[in-house]
């Protein structure tokens, strides 16, 4: 099946060695610059378009598709650091937000509706930014391709 003519909500082939769209998921909590730079880097490298996701959470209580105001002020402002990170290195960006009803759904709905070769997780460490071993464990059980976890060392004391 052709990647151009494959359906929504269908998963493209996975091929080895091409990254040529480079996923990002992030949320609320910030962005890890760490892992940000890797993933800038491997897109760099390989020649590849970023894909930086804001997982946007919808409550319970409120329609799928509301308004969400304060995130989306939000999301803009991140994605448009990412932007200007990635253009400083060279970088293609197509920046998306996704909704859901936890950051793992969201992530979820991006799997399922995005084209990627690759996923750039960030791990939280301690109460930084990123995702918790129960999601990056979901994650590398679930979504097809390459996955690479980035965790930031914790600060050793002095």
């Amino acid at each position: 099946m052709s990647w151009m003519r494959r359906d929504r909500g269908t998963t493209p082939p996975y091929v080895p060695g091409v990254h040529e769209r480079i996923l990002f998921p992030f949320d609320a909590h910030g962005l890890s610059n760490s892992a940000l730079d890797a993933a800038l880097r491997l897109a760099r490298a390989e020649g590849g378009t970023l894909v930086p996701v804001f997982l946007a959470r919808v409550p319970l209580q409120l329609p799928l598709d509301a308004a969400l105001p304060r995130q989306s002020q939000l999301a803009v402002q991140m994605q448009e650091a990412v932007e200007q990170r990635a253009a400083r290195q060279g970088v293609a960006v197509d920046s998306r937000i996704e909704r859901g009803r936890s950051y793992r759904h969201a992530l979820r709905q991006t799997i399922a509706n995005e084209r990627f070769d690759m996923i750039v997780l960030a791990a939280a460490a301690g109460r930084g930014a990123g995702f918790g071993a129960s999601d990056v464990a979901w994650a590398l059980a679930n979504a097809p391709g390459e996955i690479v976890v980035l965790r930031p060392a914790l600060a050793l004391p002095a």
